[in-house]
């Protein structure tokens, strides 16, 4: 009897232990539940530690212009691998050397910090770790009890969601050095000048001891604080064993550093590149620092001769990528239109546009290099042009008339070409042109001479074009728009044959006064170039292509009042010849093939002498290229073309026999391919390439 109520006994105690064991489960999972969900519900807002300055860096990673963030704040992401890794040594010794191991609140520093506030009746020292310290730096609060309780909390969901790594970079992007200097970056580069890549003791100490008292410690302020509390923190070092006590003892006798600028170099590019992504912490962009320097410096220097009020924007494109190497926006923020990137203000280009419309001319067949064509009076319409120095030249070859920059010539051509067909070439590869209001003038044709507005950007766009075989393609501003950018097809604009002929006439032209032709010079760079001058000699122009390169000169008034008498051989194209010479001396890649002078080659018959409205025939079939089939039967092709007068066809050259109607018909001996001319009765003639094929060929 007693046996079974022992036993009744036991199993009631095992039930009442299960429901026990049970309870303190369940409640347990309610307890990490609602943690769970608290945490999801409250998580930390690291979001903010994200929001950080923008770093525009060069080519090679060189810092060009950093941009603060709200209410005029520095706070630069830090990157532990451009971080000096004695500094990080350092900092988590003297800070948290257990940091790498506990889960964001350390129960050892509690501890002892709770002993010693019992002991000493007052808190002595405190026990936050570098994750704590974060979550505060994400959250400011009063400094209280209760504040240090959410920040434990918060350490603890910090922990959870980020690798140690990553929490001492938000660690070190958001701590505090003085004014409005955030995060370890921010406060190399006041108080050095530089990244935080390789620091000195002195450096490092400085460094750790700022953000424990940020104002009180200030070096441009309280020197004498910020040195004794940097001697505090290299004896501290000195204990770790992390420094010598020599050098320590040398380190503390360094004066207190001096505040530095932050990097602001290249500003309007910087903006450029900037707007891409503003929200990004770096951008590495296509500029070159040691480039870009030169060239503001040779800005400035040419708009101090030029006088008050002129400013100097220019534009260094590489071709190959269409990487921007070098943009000056202006000569000086100190003169007059200086924070205006003038490099993004349409201005008449005067005769630069001139190539393009020769090359298109090229293009059509109804000119060619040496082409006579008449530079005399001539009237279109109610338009009537002049060139520049008021006198005509008679009959000159085409590319005379470009080398001498002959505006009667550029107009004839340009009548032919079309100018709505320009104006569309000019829109679809990039130029985006300006065009005035007409007022009843023909307004078309006077883009020859630069009725138009184009930026120095614009125009770089077209030039890289000429320079790259004709083919269009935007800017690049960064690195990986560059290596996109070489990969792309790009737009048409002219074919390489016309981009190639063109640049070797403007290669020929007269040198600047000063300069020896390049053909006489053993290092200088062949320069292709134009020149251009805007109505009322309000904007001086040079542009060029050499060595792989593209660059564009403008000097002028930002407000466009004329400078009579200045003219962009006069004043932009030396500053062309002097931005080619720093380019070839400081990029490695500069293509210093050179050839000699060319001659300009002898035009073909049919294009003798330029005559306005007679253009070659055109064939309508076969055209050039095409494919055409045989079945077999003995059918031949009729020939058709469009064109003045009675055509003359020639197979291989052999005439082709008409039929009964008069039409040209062609028996093709077999498949393979021929050469089919067409020619007009004043001997201009067209050609096409044809391949004949059979069914039975493979």
């Amino acid at each position: 009897m007693s046996e079974g109520r022992s036993f009744t006994a036991r199993f009631a105690l095992t039930r009442a232990g299960w429901r026990l064991g049970a309870g303190i489960a369940i409640g347990l999972a309610v307890v990490l539940l609602t943690v769970a969900a608290l945490d999801a519900l409250f998580p930390p807002p690291i979001e903010r530690g994200r929001t950080v300055s923008t770093v525009v860096a060069d080519r090679e990673g060189r810092a060009l212009r950093a941009f603060p963030v709200e209410d005029g704040r520095w706070r630069l992401a830090a990157d532990l691998d451009r971080i000096d890794p004695d500094f990080i040594e350092a900092l988590v010794a003297v800070e948290d050397e257990r940091f790498y191991r506990h889960p964001g609140v350390d129960p050892l520093a509690v501890g002892r910090a709770a002993a010693s506030a019992i002991g000493a009746g007052r808190i002595v020292s405190g026990a936050s770790t570098i994750t704590m310290q974060t979550a505060r730096l994400l959250e400011p609060r009063p400094r209280h009890l209760g504040s240090k309780l959410i920040e434990m909390m918060r350490a603890v969901q910090l922990e959870r969601r980020l690798s140690k790594r990553e929490i001492l970079e938000l660690y070190l992007t958001l701590t505090p050095y003085g004014g409005n200097l955030e995060g370890v970056r921010a406060a190399s580069w006041a108080w050095f000048g530089r990244e935080p890549d390789a620091l000195t003791p002195d450096q490092i100490a400085l460094l750790i001891a700022l953000p424990q008292a940020p104002e009180a410690r200030r070096p441009d302020l309280r020197p004498d604080n910020a040195i004794a509390a940097r001697a505090r923190i290299l004896t501290r070092m000195t204990a770790y064993g992390l420094i010598e006590a020599g050098r320590a003892s040398e380190a503390a006798d360094e004066p207190a550093p001096v505040r530095h600028a932050f990097p602001f170099d290249a500003w309007h590019a910087s903006d450029t590149v900037r707007a891409l992504d503003p929200d990004a912490a770096e951008l590495r962009s296509t500029l070159d620092r040691r480039m870009q320097s030169e060239l503001e410096g040779l800005a400035m220097s040419v708009a101090e001769r030029a006088g008050p009020g002129v400013q100097v924007s220019l534009l260094a494109v590489e071709i190959d990528g269409r990487a921007v190497r070098a943009a000056v926006g202006s000569a000086g923020r100190d003169r007059a239109g200086g924070w205006i990137d003038l490099t993004d203000r349409a201005r008449s280009p005067g005769s630069t546009l001139k190539p393009l419309i020769y090359a298109m001319a090229f293009d059509d067949g109804i000119a060619a290099p040496g082409t006579r064509i008449e530079d005399l009076p001539r009237r279109f319409a109610s338009y009537r042009p002049e060139n520049f120095d008021r006198t005509f030249r008679g009959e000159v070859t085409v590319a005379e008339a470009l080398q001498h920059s002959l505006n009667v010539p550029a107009v004839h051509l340009l009548d032919v070409v079309g100018a709505n067909r320009f104006g569309a070439a000019l829109e679809f590869a990039g130029g985006h042109p300006v065009l005035p209001d007409s007022h009843g003038t023909d307004v078309g044709l006077a883009l020859a001479l630069g009725g138009l507005g184009l930026s120095v950007r614009e125009l770089a766009v077209l030039y890289a074009a000429l320079g790259d075989e004709g083919v269009a393609r935007p800017l690049s501003w960064t690195q990986d728009a560059a290596e996109a950018r070489r990969g792309e097809a790009g737009a048409r604009l002219v074919s390489s044959e016309s981009a190639r002929e063109v640049l070797d006439i403007l290669s020929d032209a007269p040198a600047p006064p000063g300069r020896m032709p390049a053909g006489l010079s053993l290092d200088a760079p062949r320069i292709a170039f134009k020149t251009g001058t805007s109505y009322g000699f309000r904007d001086a122009w040079s542009a060029g292509v050499s060595g792989g390169y593209a660059i564009v000169v403008w000097i002028g008034r930002p407000d466009g009042a004329p400078r009579p008498g200045v003219t962009g051989r006069e004043a932009a194209l030396p500053v062309l010849f002097d931005t080619f010479d720093i380019v070839a001396r400081l990029d490695p890649g500069f293509d210093r093939a050179r050839t000699g002078p060319h001659d300009t080659p002898a035009a073909p018959v049919s294009l003798a002498r330029f005559q306005p409205g007679a253009r070659p025939p055109q064939i309508l079939f076969p055209p050039d290229g095409a494919e055409v089939w045989m079945d077999g039967e003995e059918r031949g092709f009729v020939l058709s073309a469009r064109g003045e007068g009675a055509l003359s066809w020639y197979v291989e050259g052999a005439p082709v026999a008409r039929d009964a109607g008069g039409a040209p018909v062609w028996l093709p001996d077999g498949p393979g391919f021929y050469a089919v001319s067409v020619v007009d009765p004043a001997g201009r003639e067209t050609r096409a390439r044809v391949r004949v094929r059979t069914p039975g060929q493979g």
